[in-house]
Parts: structure tokens; sequence; C-alpha cells
């Protein structure tokens, strides 16, 4: 039996031991990313926001086969949000419908859900689609199948069409009130309660997604979301699916799906908070050295190391990114130096590393104390305390830590690095 086909079915249970836990650390997790938002400035939260909302729009459409143009995307977000970038492509009316569709449901989170604007939804991901029902229920039997015709394998089959409008009205009206789960696992049930009943030909994943991320919109409050579930999805697709199917199968035990998507949100978080990372310490770069003189090819390699580019900056490398002679590549480099922009490793003269310089400040008048790497899993952290109080962490690239152990560059040298925004 699927899980629709038990009286009262949407009556979940799960093991409240194993599952709390779980959300007290998710909640936790959530709750730094938020405080760590509301200490930068709003510009560098909207820059935050643009890469959070542009790779959740990607990755939910990857997770269904649709590519979509990451520039496409991040040029919707951005000149809705009235953000500049310095590189900006015009966007399909494709593109800007599924970004509205996702901006809705994360930013007008507080407005009641309904059918029809779930239709205005279906809508924007399927404009002009005569194949198909678009903006109203299915009228049709829906499976999920796979395997070779007389050899298929049904994977989940769901509510047939004549109960889905009263499916979809309980539904709606369990989204719209406030008193039944706590945010967090709201957003995991309403996910599983939607693809569940499936109530559209097709786009019920990606619509399922944006529900989930309505309601954790509404646990952040400010009106930004930091984070993208999807994305996380993304990595995860085959266990996601697995899981799912085998929930989809149960008797209303849901632990094991509730397991999963918090497992899931706290891994977002985490990937969101490396994100960010990189948009603080870009930022600081970028006022740092608001007035040097930087050519567009200087511009575009220093940005492609800021933007989390993974190898030693060297001749060499630039001359590969750039598509430039060796000489030109040096001739780039020195001028770099020269302003203080670059700083060569002390005592190489061949393939010499060079370490970009996020801050005018100098090194001796440090404000981090207590610098140290620990290791979490395969990861590698940096954690400091600044002016003696404030506790730092952040993830340190493979290449920063080749580069420590080299000693090509130090501890303080990180630590400038990664805390760079705090210093204004």
């Amino acid at each position: 039996m699927f899980i629709h086909e038990y009286d009262d079915w949407t009556h979940f249970r799960w093991d409240t031991d194993a599952v709390g836990a779980l959300q007290l650390r998710a909640m936790h997790r959530l709750g730094y990313l938020a405080g760590r938002m509301a200490a930068i400035g709003f510009d560098s939260q909207l820059s935050a926001t643009v890469e959070a909302v542009t790779n959740d729009v990607v990755a939910s459409s990857e997770i269904e086969g649709v590519r979509l143009d990451t520039d496409e995307v991040r040029s919707s977000v951005a000149r809705k949000f009235g953000v500049t970038l310095q590189k900006s492509k015009d966007p399909t009316h494709y593109v800007e419908g599924i970004v509205e569709m996702m901006l809705d449901a994360t930013h007008n989170q507080k407005e009641p859900l309904t059918a029809e604007r779930l239709f205005g939804w279906h809508h924007a991901l399927f404009p002009g689609r005569r194949d198909m029902t678009v903006g109203a229920y299915r009228t049709e039997e829906m499976s999920v199948v796979s395997g070779m015709f007389g050899r298929e394998r049904i994977h989940y089959r769901a509510p047939s069409p004549d109960r889905v409008p009263a499916e979809m009205e309980r539904f709606i009206d369990w989204m719209n009130r406030e008193d039944n789960v706590p945010g967090i696992l709201k957003s995991a049930i309403a996910h599983l309660r939607f693809v569940s009943i499936h109530p559209f030909d097709d786009g019920n994943g990606r619509i399922g997604r944006a529900i989930s991320d309505m309601v954790l919109a509404a646990l952040d409050g400010a009106g930004m979301h930091f984070y993208s579930l999807s994305r996380q999805i993304l990595k995860d697709k085959n266990h996601y699916y697995k899981v799912l199917e085998r929930t989809q199968r149960s008797d209303g035990d849901i632990t094991e799906w509730l397991v999963w998507y918090l497992n899931a949100i706290m891994a977002a978080v985490d990937d969101s908070d490396a994100m960010l990372s990189l948009v603080l310490r870009k930022a600081a770069f970028w006022n740092t050295h608001s007035q040097a003189s930087i050519s567009d090819r200087q511009r575009m390699v220093l940005n492609k190391y800021l933007d989390g580019y993974d190898a030693k900056l060297t001749a060499k490398n630039w001359e590969r990114i750039a598509a430039v002679s060796r000489d030109t590549a040096l001739r780039d480099i020195d001028a770099l130096v020269k302003q203080g922009i670059l700083v060569p490793t002390p005592g190489r003269v061949r393939d010499i590393p060079y370490s970009i310089n996020y801050t005018s400040h100098a090194m001796e008048e440090s404000p981090f104390s207590n610098v140290a790497i620990e290791s979490v899993g395969a990861d590698r952290f940096i954690t400091a305390r600044y002016k003696d109080s404030t506790p730092l962490r952040d993830r340190v690239s493979a290449t920063d830590i080749r580069r420590l152990d080299d000693g090509e560059i130090t501890l303080q040298d990180l630590a400038y690095k990664h805390f760079a925004y705090l210093l204004g």
C-alpha cells in the first residue's frame, strides 16, 4: 500500500526523541546563520540573498533535469532586489517567470496559500504548454515508473484525480493554520504531503520545494533567504528519492523522512555559511581597493579567486585563466604587487605563489587572537577570537591548508583573509 491509501493518512507520526534532537540542532544552525547575517551590512545581505536565491532556482530545476542559465537567473534575481552586477545577462521570459514564482513563495510567505496562487506558479513553470494541463489540477492517473516496457517498476502511485481537489483543499487549509507543528517540521511535512498528492501533471517537485521554502522563509522573518535547500537536495538526489519512496510506501511513520530533511537543512546552512564567507571577503577586498588602478582583465582574474577558485595564485595559473602570455601575466601581477593588492611569498624566486591582500590594516596590529586550525571530518576550519572576545570560525580551502603546511602563509594571514570584513 501507498501512504495515501491509509485512512487519515495525513495523521503522520515519528520518533519524537530522534527527531526532536535533530530539530534543536537545525534550529541552532539557522539561528547562528541569522545572527551572522544580522551582523553585516544591508548591501552584503542583499548580495548573499541574490546568490542563495540563484542557487535555489537553478538547483530546483536541475533536480528535474531542467538546466537554466545561471547568469540569466542571477541577473533576474539581482534586478528584482535592485542589486547591480559586474556581469549581467538578459534573462528570458521563462527564467523571469520561474524567479518570480520562487520569490513569491519566499518573500510573500505571510500571504495565504491558495489554489489560485499555486495555479499561477504552475503557469510560470510551463508557459504556453498545450500538451498538458497547465494552471489546474491533473485529470488523469499518475504513477512514478522506471524500467523497460514490460518490466516496469512502480515507485509510487498518486491518489486518483477525483481525490485531488479535496486533498488539496485540506492541504491548503493545513498550510494556512499556525497551530499544527513547528515551522521547521511543517516545511518537511508540507513537502512530503504535497508531492504525495502530486496534484499537477508536471512540476510537482519544484512547486513542492517552493512550498517548503515558503515555510522556512517564515522562520527567517526578515524577508531574506540565505540558504538553498534545493541545492543540498541536488547534491544528495539519489538518497532524497530513495527516502521519499520508502516514506510514501510506509503506514504513516515519517521518521526517516524527517531525519533526512533536518540533516539536509543543516548541510544547506553550512553550505550557505561558506558562500556567505566568500561574499563578505569579496566585499571587503573591493572596499579596500576601491581606488586602485585595475584593468578589466586583472579584475576578471581577481574575481575568479575571490569567488572561491581553489588553486594557488601563480603566474602560470594567471596565464591560463586570462588566456595571455607568461610575460603579460607577470606584468599584470607586478602592477598589482606595486599597489599592495597582491603579496608575493617571501623567499621564493620561481613559481611564486601570491596572496590576495584583503585589508589595508598592518599585520602587527592584528585584532585576531587564539588563531588555530581544527578538523571536523574531512573539513578544516580556522578559529579565532576578535578583540579577545567574539569567537570566529570559517571553513578553509584545501589549497590554503597546503600553503599553510608549506610555510607560504601564516595563521595570521588566514585570519586576515577570512575575517577582514570585520575591520570595516
